[in-house]
């Protein structure tokens, strides 16, 4: 393997977990939501789409806290309910209106929920912290009788805080993808860890919530055929071979030296293409995951898929400093197999990089009326690859509560979504300067050994 990607090896094992109390933390002063009983928010399109109807579980592991628990867990708690008047939706919930269209209301039993857990088992009894692993599901509160996808009269967010024999703890957090994207959940993540940490209340920025500002058009105009959507058949043998398996989760660190040779290669096979490392990356890992997957038919078209942050891309739009929605639209790029296995690497990077381009205000606009005319329902996985870029967050920065940075911050369980694909910023409290990421995606057994070959291989062409 080249020395530039190294695969990482979590440790299986079987965490035990007590539940001690569960306690609803409600907003510590009156917000807007208590002057009407009658209150309730707009959510947009971009907030209520199919795939942004989830909970988005991550967690943070901390060392040592030099405190009781019950000093953790009242410090985390009043910070929350201080944090929850600015972000008062957070303590609300969904429903669905006409034409299956979300919002959010309140009511006296409403709140985010904080359980408190301990485990028998000592940090250093869970090996490498730094590699997400499976195993630490039982630190993320889920009822036993949730219902799968389920986020209608829901907490909204859901923090589960662990205690282990050592002094260390987790926070185990699931926050619903349709009040905040990635950046509006670090805007959140932040308020709440500054206002542990200093003991006063800090929102900098302000979050505004903002959403009319994505209504539809009247009438609608969709002006892009928006593939990312579109339900196609499943003619290939990828989504049997890991649905059907039970697939592996398998993380790669790859150094920022191996990040930009692959870029370089793609622009000398192609003078003419302009790319970022992120479109040559992409490319690389989507071409190593279908040949080592070995996919069939070759004349089977696949997708890629990737969020595009529309912050800076807004030209007509302006949106207020700390809004904190959903701002991202989903770039997708679509090849044959016979492409991706055969082509020049830099032929996939292209594809990647006019995807990313096209997304832009216009796209975002007519993927809005999209939804409103169309309403998917479904998730659609036929040929699909999904990227997640986690390492666009500064997670490990923003989540000091007052006892240091995390020693891991991000996901932990891949395989119920096996066509997901998460890169991840190498970071911890150790990192340092690294600038390599880990890359975490889901394979059948029989495809591990090909995938890592392919990943490390020189062959670009």
């Amino acid at each position: 393997m080249d020395s530039c990607i190294q695969e990482l090896h979590f440790s299986l094992l079987h965490i035990p977990v007590t539940i001690n109390h569960k306690t609803y933390v409600h907003p510590s002063t009156p917000t807007p939501a208590n002057q009407s009983p009658h209150h309730c928010l707009y959510l947009s399109n971009l907030d209520d789409i199919i795939g942004a109807r989830v909970f988005t579980p991550s967690v943070y592991f901390y060392p040592s806290s030099n405190n009781q628990e019950s000093l953790v867990l009242k410090r985390l708690q009043d910070a929350l309910g201080e944090v929850l008047v600015p972000y008062y939706p957070l303590s609300g919930r969904l429903r669905e209106v006409e034409n299956g269209k979300l919002q959010v209301f309140f009511g006296e039993e409403q709140g985010a929920l904080m359980v408190s857990a301990n485990s028998s088992m000592a940090l250093a009894d869970l090996g490498d912290l730094t590699v997400p692993n499976p195993a630490w599901l039982p630190l993320i509160f889920q009822d036993p009788e949730e219902e799968a996808y389920k986020i209608l009269d829901m907490p909204l967010l859901i923090a589960q805080v662990t205690f282990f024999t050592c002094g260390g703890f987790s926070l185990g957090i699931r926050l619903c993808h349709c009040i905040c994207d990635g950046f509006g959940a670090m805007q959140f993540l932040g308020s709440w860890a500054a206002t542990a940490k200093t003991g006063k209340l800090i929102t900098d920025p302000e979050p505004v919530w903002d959403r009319e500002a994505f209504k539809p058009r009247n009438p609608p105009m969709v002006k892009y055929p928006h593939h990312e959507y579109l339900p196609i058949e499943e003619r290939s043998n990828l989504t049997n071979s890991l649905w059907e398996t039970k697939p592996l989760q398998k993380c790669y660190r790859i150094s920022k030296e191996f990040q930009c040779r692959v870029k370089s290669i793609a622009q000398r096979q192609d003078s003419s293409l302009v790319c970022s490392t992120f479109d040559a990356m992409a490319a690389h890992l989507w071409r190593s995951w279908v040949k080592a997957l070995d996919v069939k038919p070759l004349d089977y078209n696949l997708r890629l898929t990737f969020s595009v942050n529309l912050r800076t891309k807004l030209e007509t739009l302006t949106l207020r400093k700390g809004f904190y929605g959903n701002v991202v639209c989903l770039a997708c790029a679509m090849s044959s197999v016979d492409s991706l296995v055969n082509d020049p690497l830099s032929k996939t990077t292209r594809l990647v990089q006019e995807a990313r381009v096209r997304v832009s205000e216009d796209y975002l606009r007519s993927m809005v009326d999209y939804v409103e005319v169309k309403r998917p329902t479904k998730l659609e996985f036929g040929g699909k690859l999904m990227i997640t870029q986690w390492t666009r967050f500064e997670m490990y920065e923003t989540a000091d509560f007052g006892w240091g940075k995390p020693v891991y911050a991000g996901p932990i369980d891949l395989r119920p979504t096996p066509q997901v694909c998460v890169l991840l910023p190498a970071g911890g409290a150790e990192s340092g300067n690294d600038q390599s990421m880990v890359v975490c995606l889901c394979l059948p057994p029989s495809a591990v050994h090909n995938f890592t070959r392919i990943l490390s291989s020189n062959d670009y062409s």
